[in-house]
């Protein structure tokens, strides 16, 4: 599983202020509306797994309705880096949600969620295991109330074990899935892999889940309780590995490489690292010819995949020696030209250079009112040929609550009476009339 408000959004009209739309729009060009336009969310989570999850359906088109303590969700505490003021971890997970800040350990603020679970189409909910439950909103009282809706849980450990009772954070999940045994260098130690793959992955499979009970929901007009787990994503990822191990093959470190194909990995040239990714052995008699091994393709012993892993120390050798020689740019040119699988391995500042990247459009941008060139990682998907993007920047805490509740029932007086009593944390909104 993976405080303190950031900037205050604008105002009426603004992306993340009072006129924030009830749900994201058409997408770009024009092309219909998104998906799930119309789909309301109530969010009950923070830090990664959860909130990204969120950040899905709303890229999607739902509206998301972001629940957080007073205070905010712990991650925006999560700090350096920033990016505009905001811990970079919430501003990446956050975009495009409305915020209602509410003491769930009172009465008061329980009586608000109550109030708002009713008509919303999904709940979704990453707190401690057990804790929602506790207050009052566990999946037997929210399905009595409210059949139609979808209850969805991000766990740690999962339903059901020994552990279920327990919090996890992404380190610990990388550590016991297996993740952190199999990734660095052959001689150093465990590392754990540099993006929270673990929490965003769950974020991912929750949200899958959360497509697949409203397509049910279509056919049988009820609800369904869906849940994702750290653990079980962990375990997910190490797929082909945990089948190696059934058969007693464990794996271990690799650093760039793969046990399985050779040669394939990054390996220095003037100029930094080029990864090359030699995958079948069409592959290698192209590949040969760009280091000039010409003589490689006359020797029977590599010219089959598993022939040369079992000659890889020397295979390896040899690709570096010639590969060390050559200027990086020249040398990836060459490859892509002759059909072989390669890319520079590039910091994140490259990246962000990156020609590929501007073109991808993969960072979206949301104007916020104290700036107007805010960017936001997109939704990594298309459809009919535009990407859906976030309709705001991340909320305040409480910014875009107003019309959340306004939306949900309540009145501008009951409004004006639950902020001026702190039972809610949500922006001024228009002016009651």
């Amino acid at each position: 599983m993976s405080e303190g408000a950031g900037p205050t959004p604008g105002g009426p009209g603004l992306p993340g202020g009072p006129g924030l739309p009830g749900g994201a729009g058409p997408l770009p060009g024009g092309a219909g509306p998104l998906p799930l336009a119309g789909v309301r969310v109530l969010e009950v989570a923070q830090n990664l797994a959860g909130p990204y999850c969120g950040r899905i359906l709303a890229d999607l088109g739902a509206e998301v309705i972001k629940v957080e303590p007073v205070g905010g969700d712990a991650s925006r505490s999560w700090v350096p880096p920033t990016y505009a003021g905001d811990s970079t971890l919430f501003a990446a997970s956050n975009a495009g949600k409305r915020s209602i800040g509410l003491d769930l350990g009172s009465d008061e603020g329980r009586a608000v969620l109550s109030r708002l679970l009713e008509g919303v189409d999904v709940v979704l909910e990453a707190l401690r295991p057990g804790a929602f439950e506790r207050l009052g909103f566990g999946w037997d009282s929210v399905h009595a109330r409210s059949p139609r809706t979808i209850y969805a849980s991000v766990l740690a450990y999962g339903e059901v074990g020994p552990l279920a009772h327990l919090a996890g954070y992404e380190p610990l999940m990388q550590a016991q899935g297996g993740l952190m045994s199999y990734t660095g260098e052959p001689d150093g130690p465990p590392v754990r892999v540099g993006t929270s793959v673990v929490d965003l992955g769950t974020g991912m499979w929750t949200a899958i889940a959360v497509l697949a009970a409203l397509r049910e929901r279509d056919r049988t007009g009820l609800g369904s309780r869906v849940s994702g787990a750290l653990f079980d994503t962990a375990l997910a990822w190490s797929g082909y590995h945990l089948l190696a191990a059934l058969d007693g093959v464990v794996a271990g470190r690799s650093g760039s490489g793969l046990p399985m194909i050779c040669p394939y990995g990054a390996f220095e040239t003037r100029g930094g690292a080029l990864m090359v990714a030699v995958g079948n052995d069409a592959l290698f008699r192209r590949f040969c010819p760009v280091l000039g091994l010409d003589a490689w393709l006359d020797d029977p012993g590599l010219a089959h995949n598993v022939d040369r892993v079992a000659r890889r120390a020397e295979v390896e050798a040899g690709v570096a020696r010639a590969m060390a020689e050559r200027d990086r740019e020249e040398l990836l040119a060459a490859f892509r030209e002759a059909g072989v699988p390669a890319a520079p391995v590039q910091d994140v500042g490259e990246v962000l250079a990156d020609p590929q990247t501007a073109a991808s459009g993969m960072l979206a941008e949301v104007p916020r009112a104290d700036r107007a060139d805010y960017r936001t990682p997109a939704l990594p998907v298309r459809i009919d040929g535009a990407r859906p993007g976030p309709v705001s920047p991340p909320p305040a805490v409480g910014g875009g609550g107003w019309n959340a509740l306004r939306d949900a029932g309540w009145t501008a007086e009951e409004i004006a009476d639950l902020r001026r009593r702190r039972v809610v944390v949500v922006d001024a909104g228009p002016e009651s009339p």
